[in-house]
C-alpha cells in the first residue's frame, strides 16, 4: 500500500530535492505540493527538473491543506514550521527540514534564533553515535515527529563524532573550516549570490561563532560522549551549487596512535550504507557525492600539531538535508533505511 505524502515548501530548493528523491521512492504517492508566493502554479513551472510530477500543482500552506496525509516534509524557514506543524494530528509522520525542532535548550534557540521556541523532536541523523552506545537510527524507529539536522551539522558531526565516542581525541578544542555552496543560503534573490558576486570568489561568513549551527552542532558531539565541548566553526561560500567540505581538526588524547585514530573510524563507520571512509591517504571531493545520499570521510593525523584532520564531503541537499529525511523516514515507518535513496553520485 502506497503512504500518501505532502511537501510544504515544494517551491524551495530544500522542498524541491525532498520531491526528487520521493518520485523515485517505491513506497509513497506525493499527493501535495505547498508553496506560499508560488500557491495557483503548476510545481514543473517552479521545478522545471521535476518532470515526472508535472501533474502537480502547488496549493496554499496550510494545516489543512496538509492533513489526512501518513507522511507531511516541511521545508520551511525557521520560525515557520514550529507554527504550521501544531496543528498537524498525531497520526501523520511530520518531518522537519527546517531548524524549529532540532535544539533541545531553548537558551540556545533563544540566542541563535529568536521566537517562540516549540521544542524539540527525535533527531534525524541516523548515523550519530550515542555515549551510551548504539546509534541515532535506535531512536528513529516507530517516530512520529522528525528534525533533520542542519547541513553544516551533518558534516562536521560525521567528521568528528567517532572520534569522540571512542576517546581518541578531545571535545574542547574543535576547529572546522567548511566550503559550502550557494544552495545552502535558500532560494531567494541575494545580492550576495548572484553569480557576478560569487563567481571566481570564495567569501566567510557567520564568522566568530554566529553561525546557528553552531548549538546544534556542540549538542550532537556531547551527545556522542564529548565533555565540554567547544567549537569554532567558519563556514566559507565557494562558487558551486552544491556540496560541503569540511575540514574538522582535534586534539589527540595523551598516548593515540595514527593507527588508534583509523581504528576509531573504521569501527564506528564500517557498516553504515551512507558513510564511508577512504583508504589511508585518501582525501573526498565534493563532486565525489554530487546528488548522492553519501558522506566521504578522509582521515589523516597532523603529528606536527598533535591533531587528527577529517575531512568530510556531502551534498548539502541530499544528506544534508532531503536525504536525511527520507533516510529518517524509512526507519520510523519500519522500511529498509537505503530505499529510494542513491548511494551513487553523478560525475562528471
Amino acid at each position: 500500500m502506497s503512504l500518501s505524502v505532502a511537501v510544504a515548501g515544494a517551491s524551495g530548493y530544500a522542498g524541491g530535492e525532498v520531491l526528487r528523491l520521493l518520485a523515485a521512492h517505491p513506497d509513497v504517492t506525493i499527493t501535495t505540493v505547498t508553496a506560499h508566493s508560488n500557491a495557483g502554479q503548476p510545481l514543473i513551472q517552479v521545478q522545471p527538473h521535476l518532470r515526472s510530477l508535472a501533474h502537480l500543482t502547488l496549493v496554499e500552506t496550510t494545516p489543512e491543506n496538509l492533513s489526512g496525509h501518513d507522511v507531511v516534509f516541511v521545508a520551511l524557514p525557521h520560525g515557520k514550521s514550529g507554527e504550521l506543524t501544531e496543528h498537524l494530528g498525531d497520526d501523520t509522520l511530520v518531518i522537519d527540514c527546517g531548524a524549529d525542532h532540532r535544539l533541545t535548550d531553548e537558551a540556545d534557540w533563544a540566542k541563535y534564533y529568536g521566537g517562540e521556541f516549540y521544542g524539540a523532536w527525535t533527531y534525524g541523523l541516523p548515523e550519530l553515535p550515542l555515549r551510551a552506545g548504539g546509534r541515532q537510527r535506535d531512536n528513529l524507529l516507530g517516530a512520529k515527529r522528525i528534525a533533520v539536522p542542519g547541513c553544516n551539522v551533518t558534516a562536521i558531526t560525521l567528521g568528528l563524532a567517532p572520534g569522540i565516542q571512542s576517546e581518541v581525541i578531545r571535545s574542547d578544542d574543535l576547529v572546522a573550516v567548511l566550503a559550502v555552496g550557494t544552495s545552502g543560503a535558500g532560494k531567494s534573490l541575494k545580492t550576495h549570490l548572484l553569480a557576478s558576486e560569487i563567481h571566481g570568489s570564495a567569501a566567510p561568513y557567520a564568522v566568530g561563532g554566529s553561525h546557528r549551527h553552531n548549538p546544534e552542532i556542540r549538542q550532537n558531539l556531547t551527545a556522542a560522549g564529548g565533555e565540554g565541548v567547544s567549537v569554532s566553526f567558519t563556514p566559507v561560500l565557494v562558487p558551486m551549487s552544491r556540496g560541503i567540505l569540511a575540514t574538522s581538526t582535534a586534539v589527540l588524547q595523551p598516548g593515540v596512535s595514527a593507527a588508534d585514530v583509523r581504528a576509531a573510524w573504521q569501527l564506528t563507520y564500517a557498516h553504515e550504507p551512507f558513510v564511508h571512509l577512504l583508504p589511508e591517504g585518501e582525501f573526498p571531493k565534493t563532486a565525489d557525492v554530487l546528488g548522492s545520499n553519501s558522506t566521504l570521510i578522509g582521515l589523516a593525523v597532523d603529528e606536527a600539531a598533535d591533531r587528527v584532520v577529517v575531512i568530510s564531503a556531502i551534498d548539502n541537499l541530499v544528506k544534508g538535508t532531503a536525504g536525511a529525511a527520507v533516510q529518517s523516514m524509512n526507519l520510523a515507518l519500519g522500511l529498509p533505511e537505503t530505499t529510494g535513496l542513491p548511494m551513487d553520485g553523478v560525475a562528471p
